[in-house]
């Protein structure tokens, strides 16, 4: 009997005081980690490189989950016995440094398993929206069996010096750069030479042996750790950013050849391409539509050959700055973005670049020696942020069918670990770009991460003046001042279409600092005045570098409408989740500065409002934005509405405000007239583009991919079938569609609680609303409004 009281002993020994090899792991988010940032021992710390670690260990069984932290300065490539196991981290800066949390057990065995890594550095070459420390590593282990792969010096390392970078020069020709006219910010091309690469390192029997003991940086550090750490440069935080979707693509055709003769199986992967020896060859290769891709050139023989790969949106004309219609190649020339390769010789060569290239075409241009050369293959693997296309519109309308396949293309090759204006030219997110990509996303997809993340970045952006910076992250600073204010509008956004209050509530703070800088530079009417750094609004032809026009005294309409609106955003989100006295302080900003706008710009014989005080110039962005910030009387609607669109002196909205200018000429009531407002969607379709230009003079726009030309693909939802949120965080919705001569139309999107479904037949005088359980809302139609419930309405229309 006295047994039992011993052995209660022994399991509350064994409880409190665990043995050394069953201690608990430590808190990985408060805590110093015990893996190392790790680098090369002969790394220069801060230039380019190109770095790979490895790792094996003996595992003696399978295992179910074999959880890991990893993240790297730059970029960093992880593969696990050989397979492709993740790729990172998601781009922000050192105080939130991004780390990923991946599971390997699917890639690993029992028996000898070999973690590979590869770390790119692209140094002072490096894309604008990469910020960096040092070339580092660090891999932590996230359960006890896990913690075997931690990095510290018992992992090795290799450089590879085969690996150039090819610069970008933006002004004039220089020798051994890529020529690009236009602001070019993404990176440098590839210059490899394949006979010293360094190949198979990612291999589980590859012979390690010469490589060096890694070498030991610092110890993790998360960025909520408890304790000193004043030390260590990057502060660790878990990524909301997913890891990138990636799918198997393929060249289309072959547009033209000089110099070698093209098999008709090349490049669809049934033929290979041989160029004979001392000869100069050049293929022009379409994929037929815009993508972001790896390609991997699959070549064979051919030592001391040169092969050079050009990537392009489009082809140009003589001036280099016209493209025209981009399925045309005729009389045009190639000019893009370089990967060059040096060959080997050997049997089996492989060129992938290091990071990830734009291109509808991509150009050959080879020159063999003494061994012909084969290109056995061109393959790629396109990558993107994994959405998921939820939304779905069925109509009579095919074009309504390619413009929102158009759109969602250009969405998506905007949306990578952040947002961006464009994939070809900038890769940067830039919150003007940002606030109309996010709706795009949350209408089509529901998936509301990448949103939280960009909102995440711009509030780390704010300066100690309270101001954001334009775009983020970045290294480079840079400040547009309308767009901290947009800022705004996409934080109210996010409330009133996404779905958690505490994420909004904590950013609160921020958009009281931004406001409060704009404050400095209100006069006392509250118009502001000189508000300085750079005020772009649009890409106008008449505006000077996208600025709206001011008076000599300083004063703009469409920067006094814009800070209007910030107050009016900012006033309910401190009604709905902040401080009512806040609330209440830009209650009193409105009502000042409404007053203000409608005194010094209204111009009651034209009826419109003026960009000055001194109502010498006209757009349609003041006059949109007065609508949306209710300046207009609503007996005014319908006729401003009508002016701003036959007014011929009015500076006209590009692609990007259409975004504003529609949904101002909708809420005057012309919203059946929507599908008459797409010309500018149009003309892109007829010169060829498979997404949309960055401006509305698309002949000769810089980009031929910018997602703020996506707009449609919230408003064929939010106009046309007339969904939209009526009140914070999508408690309750608003069914107002305009059909315009559309008879018969059905359409669905997510919402937080599921999803909204309609049916409208006017034919048969019906239609169908289906909302998710515990969602209420109204249904207008023609002057009649119908109350909704949860589940299926029948509706008469």
């Amino acid at each position: 009997m006295r047994s039992l009281p011993l052995a209660l002993f022994w399991l509350f020994v064994i409880a409190y005081f665990p043995v050394t090899g069953q201690a608990r792991m430590p808190d990985l988010e408060r805590s110093h980690w015990p893996a190392e940032w790790i680098t090369a021992p002969d790394a220069d710390p801060e230039a380019y490189g190109v770095y790979y670690f490895r790792k094996s260990i003996d595992l003696p069984e399978g295992t179910d989950t074999f959880p890991v932290l990893i993240s790297a300065d730059n970029v960093y490539e992880l593969r696990v016995n050989g397979k492709f196991a993740g790729r990172g981290p998601a781009k922000s800066d050192l105080d939130h440094w991004n780390y990923d949390r991946l599971d390997l057990a699917p890639l690993l065995r029992p028996g000898k398993n070999t973690l590979a890594v590869r770390v790119w550095n692209a140094g002072p070459y490096r894309q604008e929206a990469q910020i960096t420390y040092r070339t580092g590593l660090i891999l932590q282990g996230a359960d006890p069996v896990a913690e075997t792969v931690n990095t510290d010096t018992t992992w090795v390392a290799r450089r590879d010096d085969s690996y150039r970078p090819i610069p970008i020069s933006r002004s004039s020709r220089i020798p051994g750069m890529i020529d690009l006219q236009g602001y070019y910010v993404a990176g440098p091309g590839d210059r490899v030479d394949l006979a010293g690469r360094v190949t198979g390192w990612e291999m589980p029997d590859y012979d390690d042996g010469d490589w060096l003991a890694a070498a030991a940086l610092v110890r993790g550090v998360p960025r909520h750790t408890v304790g000193m750490d004043a030390r260590e440069p990057w502060r660790l935080l878990a990524s909301v950013v997913p890891q990138m979707e990636v799918r198997e693509e393929r060249l289309a055709t072959v547009r033209r050849a000089e110099g070698v003769e093209v098999p008709d199986g090349f490049p669809t992967g049934s033929e290979p391409l041989t160029v004979p020896a001392r000869t100069r060859a050049r293929v022009l290769l379409d994929q037929a539509y815009l993508t972001n891709a790896f390609p991997t050139l699959h070549l064979s023989g051919g030592e001391g050959a040169l092969v050079v790969v050009t990537y392009a949106e489009a082809l140009y004309e003589d001036d280099l700055r016209t493209k025209g219609n981009r399925d045309r190649i005729e009389g045009k020339t190639m000019v893009g973005r370089v990967d060059s390769i040096y060959t080997g010789g050997e049997g089996q060569q492989r060129f992938t670049p290091l990071s990830y290239r734009t291109y509808r075409y991509l150009q050959l241009e080879i020159v063999t020696a003494d061994e012909p050369l084969v290109v056995a293959d061109i393959t790629a693997e396109a990558v993107g942020y994994p959405f998921e296309r939820r939304a779905q519109l069925e109509s009579p309308i095919a074009e309504i069918d390619t413009i929102l396949d158009i759109g969602w293309r250009t969405a998506r090759l905007c949306a990578m670990d952040t947002y961006m204006d464009c994939p070809y030219w900038e890769q940067l997110q830039y919150i003007g770009d940002t606030r109309i990509q996010a709706l795009v996303s949350l209408y089509n997809t529901g998936d509301d991460r990448l949103v939280r993340n960009a909102l995440n970045l711009m509030n780390y952006s704010r300066q100690p003046e309270g101001i954001t910076l334009s775009r983020y992250p970045t290294n480079i600073r840079q400040i547009i001042a309308p767009f901290s204010l947009w800022y705004i509008g996409m934080l109210r956004d996010y409330m009133w279409y996404g779905d958690d209050p505490a994420f909004v509530r904590e950013k609160l703070f921020g958009i009281r600092q931004v406001l409060d800088y704009f404050s400095d530079f209100q006069d006392a009417d509250g118009s502001l005045r000189n508000v300085p750094n750079w005020a772009y609004s649009d890409w106008v032809n008449e505006w000077a570098r996208g600025e709206p026009p001011r008076s000599e005294a300083g004063f703009s309409s469409v920067l006094d409408l814009q800070l209007l609106l910030a107050y009016q955003n900012a006033r309910q989100l401190e009604q709905e989740l902040g401080m009512a006295a806040f609330a209440e302080a830009y209650e009193e900003e409105i009502d000042r500065l409404s007053n203000t706008i409608r005194k010094k710009y209204w111009t009651a014989d034209r009826g419109l409002f003026a960009d000055t005080e001194d109502h010498a110039s006209y757009s349609q962005h003041a006059n949109a934005l007065a609508i949306l910030a209710g300046l207009v009387p609503e007996g005014d609607l319908a006729p401003l509405g009508r002016r701003m669109l036959s007014e011929e002196d009015l500076a006209p909205a590009s692609i990007y405000f259409k975004y504003y200018l529609h949904q101002a000429l909708t809420r005057a009531g012309l919203g059946d007239d929507y599908l008459d407002w797409l010309d500018i969607w149009r003309k892109n379709m007829d010169l060829g583009l498979t997404t949309w230009g960055e401006d509305s003079n698309v002949e000769d726009t810089r980009s031929d991919c910018h997602a703020w030309g996506s707009s449609p693909n919230i408003e064929f939802y939010r106009t046309i079938l007339g969904i939209d949120s009526a009140s914070p965080h999508f408690r309750t919705v608003r069914i107002q569609p305009h059909l315009g001569e559309i008879r018969r139309i059905s359409g669905s999107m997510p919402h937080p609680a599921g999803e909204i479904v309609v049916v409208y037949d006017l034919d048969a005088g019906t239609g169908r609303v289906t909302l998710p359980e515990g969602i209420i809302g109204e249904f207008v139609w023609r002057g009649r409004v119908v109350e909704l419930v949860g589940g299926e309405n029948t509706l008469e229309m």
